[in-house]
This record gives C-alpha cells, sequence and structure tokens, in this order.
C-alpha cells in the first residue's frame, strides 16, 4: 500500500512538473512574441528617410477594376511624396500578378506616370511576388545600376522584414518610411509578420 502512494506521489510530481514546464515555455513564447511585435512597429513607424539611390515600393493587392487598392495606393503615394522631396531620383515598384490577373509593378507604374513621375525613372519588377524576391531582385538591379542605398516603402509592419531581407542579400544601406494607411486588419498583420521576420532570419 505504501508503495502505491509512494509511485501515485511520484507520478503526481513528476506531471506537475511536466505541466510547469510547458506553462513556462509557453508563456515565455508569448513574450517573445509580444516584444517581438513591439519592436517591429516601433521600427516600421520610426522612419529613416535619408537622399538614397532608389526608391523600392513594395507590391499589394489591386481592385479588380484595376487601380491599386487602397493599401497599395497608401504606399505609392508615400513614395511620390518622397521622390518629389528629392530623396531619390528613381523608383522601383514590385509587384508579382494576384488572383485578379493584373500584374502589380505595372498597376503601380501606370499611377505613378498618372501622377508626375517620369517614366524613364520608374523601373518596374514584375517577378516581385513576395518580399524575399522584391530583395533579391532588387539588390539584382542595385548591382547592375552601381546603387547603394535604398529606401524601402511599404505599410509600416512590413519595413523590419523588408530590411531584413535586403540585408540578407547583400544591401548594407537601407533605409526606410512608411506608408500613412491604418486599418483593423493591421493586427493580423503584426502577427504574420512576426513569424515571417523570424522565418527569414533564421531560414531564408
Amino acid at each position: 500500500m505504501i508503495k502505491i502512494l509512494k509511485y501515485n506521489q511520484n507520478k503526481s510530481a513528476y506531471y506537475s512538473t511536466i505541466c510547469k514546464v510547458l506553462i513556462g515555455l509557453i508563456l515565455t513564447a508569448f513574450i517573445v512574441v509580444l516584444v517581438t511585435a513591439a519592436a517591429i512597429v516601433f521600427d516600421g513607424l520610426n522612419d529613416e528617410v535619408q537622399k538614397s539611390d532608389m526608391i523600392v515600393i513594395l507590391g499589394n493587392r489591386v481592385e479588380p477594376d484595376g487601380n491599386p487598392s487602397a493599401r497599395l495606393k497608401s504606399r505609392l503615394d508615400k513614395g511620390i511624396e518622397l521622390y518629389q522631396q528629392n530623396t531619390s531620383p528613381l523608383i522601383l515598384v514590385s509587384g508579382g500578378i494576384g488572383i485578379e490577373g493584373f500584374d502589380e509593378s505595372i498597376v503601380m507604374k501606370d499611377y505613378l506616370i498618372k501622377h508626375g513621375i517620369p517614366n524613364e525613372n520608374i523601373i518596374p519588377d514584375g517577378k516581385g511576388i513576395d518580399s524575399f524576391n522584391t530583395a533579391r531582385n532588387s539588390k539584382i538591379i542595385m548591382d547592375q545600376k552601381n546603387i547603394s542605398t535604398v529606401l524601402v516603402v511599404s505599410n509600416y509592419y512590413h519595413i523590419s522584414r523588408t530590411r531584413l531581407a535586403l540585408n540578407k542579400f547583400g544591401a548594407k544601406k537601407v533605409y526606410s518610411a512608411h506608408a500613412n494607411y491604418f486599418e483593423l486588419r493591421d493586427i493580423y498583420s503584426i502577427a504574420r509578420e512576426v513569424v515571417g521576420y523570424y522565418y527569414y532570419y533564421f531560414i531564408k
């Protein structure tokens, strides 16, 4: 009887220890996610605008009628604002073909031209299907044109991962500016960026 009681006590203590370890791991993961999310938001909202050789505007969804979505338009408007301030002589617009069937880079280029940006100062990248490919393609163009500095334009939550990707491809001087667009969906986007940042950092 005593042996059975001791066995049950040991078993209970074992499971109690396991539960404490699991709770500790969950709390640690939760804290890491919160701290990373806060860092991403802080980094994205604190623009570092410097004179650069090229502005890189990342693509986003195009509406079914072929116009830029509100989110994409905000990125383009920020790029136009920076160009008009003589921050950079070139703008690279990068995006792929979305489910709507439009090449984001062409839609972006057309929008810039309609707002006074000369055609010859716009470089379309139709193969920028995600941030990683945009970074890779941007670095290729940087090497081709002997460009050393770029200024990334996207939504604030997207800045950290984009800069990380560019750094991984060898771009050393990467500045940033966030688009003036905020929505409730940002909560989901920030959570996704936490995962995306660590994926780019450790795997890509």
